[in-house]
């Protein structure tokens, strides 16, 4: 969402984008008066929303940005940030730990995490700001009938299972993470049989779990909105492998640094978004279908922000 999505290609220019300056928003202030260039985003539906909320909000406060959401990989996102091609995007505190800082050991609190990758990033110009309430990290779930068959409800007890129930589903990407499927079915003792393991797209996961016939265990992520949606349990990490990926907004440090108010403009937003909250709007786009531009619209504004 990929927050970890797989490493793809540069599939679409930069130039390309979703969205224009917000239309029809009357600016609040013209506090961000001269900043303008892309929002960017990683390619799901929380991201999409993430970046529409973003360049709404910051325009409604004097800014000319537009969100572009036409990238796809992870890597490809965080480029067009080092590279000044974006303004910014809006980021996972373990995703940048891990994958662009290449540290193995994640920190034990959201506070000491997103302290450390902070720190970690400004050496490459990139600022953090506005640390949000969610955290999307990767989880397993199982459809609600198979958990009680089973009787599982944390990850632990999977491993107590006949090896014919020991079947999962997860990402190409997800396969060779350090915070992935190598360390996770160690941690657990999964010792899951090669054939017991599926490669698939991330939004096949969620419906092949569901179906239950390529597996019953899917990995997933905590803030998606087809997890209640579709009648999956989320299986506790009782062994609290999983790192923290609390969402949190980077961007080119010389950009906040001339317009600093930034911050101000984004925290009142980040608070309110929580992992509960963003499973709501990610729903009406996974879901129900609906344009995340819309769904960004319609809560910033039922939240008075706009």
């Amino acid at each position: 969402m990929y927050k970890r999505a797989f490493i793809g290609v540069l599939a679409l220019g930069l130039a390309a984008c979703s969205s224009s300056p917000s239309a029809g928003i009357a600016a609040k202030t013209s506090d961000l008066a001269g900043l303008s260039g892309q929002i960017g985003s990683k390619d799901f539906a929380e991201q999409y929303i993430l970046a529409h909320l973003t360049t709404k909000l910051l325009n409604a406060h004097g800014a000319t940005l537009e969100a572009n959401t036409k990238l796809v990989g992870s890597a490809n996102v965080r480029q067009a940030l080092e590279n000044k091609q974006f303004v910014g995007y809006w980021e996972y505190t373990g995703t940048s730990w891990i994958t662009y800082n290449k540290q193995t050991a994640p920190m034990k609190t959201e506070q000491e995490q997103f302290d450390a990758v902070k720190k970690a990033d400004e050496a490459k110009s990139i600022a953090w700001v506005s640390p949000a309430k969610f955290n999307n990290t990767y989880t397993f779930a199982i459809r609600n009938e198979k958990a009680k068959e089973l009787g599982v409800s944390k990850m632990s007890d999977i491993a107590k299972l006949p090896a014919n129930e020991r079947t999962f589903c997860i990402e190409s990407e997800f396969s060779t993470r350090d915070d992935g499927w190598p360390g996770v079915s160690k941690t657990y003792s999964f010792d899951a049989p090669k054939d017991n393991v599926k490669l698939l797209d991330t939004g096949v996961i969620y419906t092949a779990t569901k179906d239950g016939k390529d597996c019953n265990f899917g990995e997933v992520f905590a803030t998606d909105g087809r997890i209640a949606a579709l009648g999956l349990t989320v299986l506790q990490d009782d062994k609290a492998f999983f790192p923290i990926y609390q969402g949190g907004f980077t961007l080119q440090a010389d950009v906040l640094k001339s317009h600093p108010k930034i911050a101000d403009v984004l925290k009142p937003m980040a608070d309110k978004l929580t992992t509960e909250e963003m499973q709501k709007l990610n729903a009406k786009v996974d879901v129900d279908g609906d344009e995340p531009d819309e769904v960004a619209q319609e809560w910033l504004t039922a939240q008075g922000l706009i």
